[in-house]
């Protein structure tokens, strides 16, 4: 196989919140073997790169984007248990998969630590590229080692000694002008099936009580600021649970899920996102981060 190359490509299409504009390019690899031509192409075709999973946690701007979308997608993605003890396993993943279906196949296996993201959208390199989380699971919490492609060093094997993680974030030892996680190697301890099931079932019933899940969404649009200070209450207490502009607004079901009702802009987005973040700064004092990926940055 060789690199497929699609002329601007519409964020609208790519992404969960259904907003932005086009792309100069999407690039997808179909494996390991698509990699080493992957940097040249980057570079022909021009423009900031950003690496792109399933379009989960992102808020792309509309008009024309000067940046090139790098999407790694293998043919067959595999999960294997690699190293089994008595009281833990080894198990390795590809960075295509499907998140949700990694942590069902998990549950299944009675292994725990990543129960509680049971429906959180998206592929397991973009839970990795930033440290999914939600009720008390992380993904930087269960990582061994991680697959890394760069175009500085190319593919290789980083452990713990490698990378860092921390809330939301995942960052490389060694810096590069830009990442792609290709697989990861996860450690979790048996809990059992019975276990497992219970603490998903927990998980999966909070989501559907409390997050809008069938919505045009990017998930949670900011970081909480603080230990135990959470960015949906303070939104909350702002005002802007159910608070629209345009077509789009936060989800009256939880404020800090920002929503497109179907004919929004990213324009409107960031206008709201701004009114927001200035009434939250003047009540509580807090300056709200987004925890969405803004594509450009600036």
């Amino acid at each position: 196989m060789a690199l497929t190359i699609t002329q601007s490509p519409s964020l609208a299409e790519l992404t969960t919140l259904r907003l932005g504009g086009t792309a100069l390019a999407l690039v997808r690899a179909a494996g390991e073997r698509d990699l080493e031509s992957l940097p040249g192409t980057l570079e022909q075709i021009g423009g900031a790169v950003h690496v792109l999973g399933r379009g989960s946690n992102i808020l792309a701007r509309d008009g024309e984007i000067a940046a090139t979308l790098v999407h790694y997608d293998e043919d067959e993605p595999e999960m294997t248990i690699e190293d089994e003890g008595e009281d833990c396993a080894t198990v390795r993943v590809s960075a295509s998969s499907s998140l949700p279906s990694l942590v069902r196949r998990l549950v299944q296996a009675g292994l725990s630590g990543l129960e509680g993201l049971l429906g959180v959208p998206g592929s397991v390199g973009g839970a990795v590229a930033m440290n999914a989380g939600a009720f008390g699971c992380e993904m930087g919490a269960v990582l061994e080692s991680v697959r890394v492609f760069t175009p500085e060093r190319g593919i290789e094997w980083l452990n713990r000694h490698g990378f860092r993680t921390a809330y939301r974030t995942f960052e490389l030892v060694e810096p590069a002008a830009w990442k792609l996680v290709t697989a990861a190697r996860i450690k979790l301890p048996k809990a059992g099936v019975k276990a497992t099931k219970a603490a998903a079932g927990e998980a999966i019933a909070k989501k559907k009580a409390s997050q809008p899940l069938s919505a045009w969404s990017a998930g949670c649009v900011y970081k909480n600021p603080a230990q135990g200070v959470a960015a949906g209450k303070l939104l909350d207490e702002a005002g802007f649970r159910g608070k629209a502009l345009g077509g789009v607004g936060f989800s009256e079901r939880h404020a800090n899920f920002l929503v497109n009702y179907g004919k929004g802009t990213s324009t409107e987005a960031f206008e709201l996102l701004a009114m927001a973040e200035e009434a939250v700064q003047e009540q509580s004092g807090y300056t709200l981060v987004k925890e969405v990926k803004v594509w450009p940055s600036s």
